[in-house]
């Protein structure tokens, strides 16, 4: 299984790892796979452009040993269609984002028809669904063809990356249509998820280890808006933090959308992290608005100074997109003064990248790539300071820490690897520990701070 982009293909690839595990498949390392999964990210240019040259490794194995073959699924699938079959041969699944219910059993159905070595083990499905298509040579194609169309994949996500953190999908899709965004062409028109079906999935999670639960959406805020019972999000979220699960999480949330209510149940459940990530995309009206984001930047302070003003404690981060079509250097700075005003606790930047089909794509006045990346190079100067101040700040203060898997960096005085937890506020931690730790929730005090994590001694 191999992953790329938002936590929301996590989600889907670790549902996937689970459905596959139940019909008798089993997970060894790719050079030993017989199929590779993908679950990509088109979101972005780079992104797209990552999964292509990660793609492009399996020619030599592919080319003597016919194997493995790929199954192409995510964003990326949706958005690239049967163009991404003639890309390269191994390619012998392509399967958009809203199909993934059918994924598992035509991987089976792609082994029946003779186009991979198979196992014994797995499980051959005799009522193929006839929504399956076969293309010629054994390949499959589950496009999203009706943006309202879904078939969703009924599976816990058991089998998952990280035993103490999961992820539950709220709503599909999206219908804001900002002009920069390939999201409602790749992911469909907006859907929720019966509340009854969330929590059921969040107490199967609980049962299966999960500690920390992220509800998810393209914009949580809007969840239950297509259902006529008055049930939204602030109701959705305060139901889930009852479950007893320790801690709990959301993301993302649209400005114009984040409501008090929201604030009332972050304020009043005590495991509802105090962490928001709430997008701002640009400083400047004039941007925002070509943009089809939907406040200004003065309504989008008004949202800062509410949350602010009820909770003593938030950890706040945003998306900024820079180099927008028609961006001036003045609209730039416009940016760069929110940053400097709001002091965001991290602020995931991008310079644009244009995504077929979007009404920006043909916007006039693109700017060149030399100066999209000479302003992102600037706004993430001026955040690295200010994320650093404020980490910097924290040092000799004591925090709760969920410790809940070791670090990819950083190891103790006699070579075992760190363990790295987060805080309610969302900033991950680096500490020593014994691999027992895992899953506990910990008092540490912050030694060391850096942009990007903190350092820390537990102390209880």
């Amino acid at each position: 299984m191999r992953v790329y982009g938002c936590q929301m293909n996590v989600y889907d690839s670790d549902r996937v790892r689970t459905a596959l595990t139940r019909r008798g498949w089993k997970e060894v390392p790719e050079d030993e796979a017989d199929v590779v999964v993908f679950t990509g990210c088109s979101v972005r240019g780079k992104a797209e452009q990552k999964v292509w040259s990660e793609l492009g490794r399996y020619a030599p194995n592919w080319n003597k040993n016919r194997r493995p073959f790929v199954a192409l699924t995510g964003c990326i699938a949706q958005s690239l269609g049967e163009k991404a079959l003639s890309r390269y041969p191994w390619i012998r699944l392509v399967s958009g984002p809203r199909h993934i219910g059918l994924l598992p059993e035509t991987l089976e159905r792609i082994f029946k028809n003779g186009n991979a070595v198979p196992n014994n083990s797995y499980t051959i499905v005799n009522s193929p669904s006839p929504l399956v298509r076969i293309v010629e040579g054994g390949r499959a194609v589950l496009l999203d063809e009706d943006p309202r169309e879904f078939y969703d994949l009924n599976e816990i996500s058991e089998v998952r990356e990280n035993k103490y953190r999961a992820y539950v999908t709220i709503a599909h899709g999206c219908d804001n249509f900002c002009t920069y965004c390939i999201v409602p062409y790749v992911r469909g028109r907006f859907l929720s998820r019966p509340s009854a079906d969330v929590l059921s999935e969040v107490r199967a999670l609980l049962e299966s280890g999960a500690k920390e639960i992220t509800l998810l959406g393209q914009n949580v805020n809007s969840y239950g808006n297509d259902f006529n019972d008055g049930y939204g999000f602030a109701a959705l979220l305060r139901d889930v933090a009852r479950t007893g699960v320790e801690r709990v999480r959301f993301v993302t949330s649209l400005p114009q959308d984040f409501t008090e209510k929201i604030v009332d149940v972050m304020a009043s459940e005590p495991n509802v992290c105090p962490s928001l990530n709430l997008p701002i995309q640009a400083g400047s009206d004039r941007i925002l608005k070509l943009m089809n984001r939907k406040y200004t930047r003065a309504e989008y302070m008004e949202k800062i100074q509410m949350v602010r003003s009820r909770l003593s404690e938030l950890g706040l981060t945003s998306d900024l997109i820079v180099g927008f079509p028609g961006e001036t250097e003045e609209d730039f700075e416009d940016s760069m003064s929110a940053l400097s005003e709001i002091k965001f606790d991290l602020v995931h930047t991008a310079a644009y990248s244009e995504r077929e089909g979007t009404p920006a794509a043909t916007m006039p006045g693109a700017l060149p790539h030399e100066v999209r990346m000479e302003r992102l190079n600037r706004i993430n100067a001026l955040q690295d300071g200010i994320t650093f101040s404020i980490n910097r700040a924290l040092a000799g203060q004591r925090a709760s820490i969920l410790v809940d898997g070791t670090a990819q960096k950083g190891e103790t005085p006699d070579g075992r690897p760190l363990l790295q937890g987060r805080t309610p506020t969302d900033k991950v931690v680096l500490l020593a520990g014994d691999e027992e730790l895992l899953g506990r929730t910990v008092t540490a005090e912050i030694t060391e701070a850096g942009s990007w994590y903190l350092k820390g001694v537990i102390v209880d």
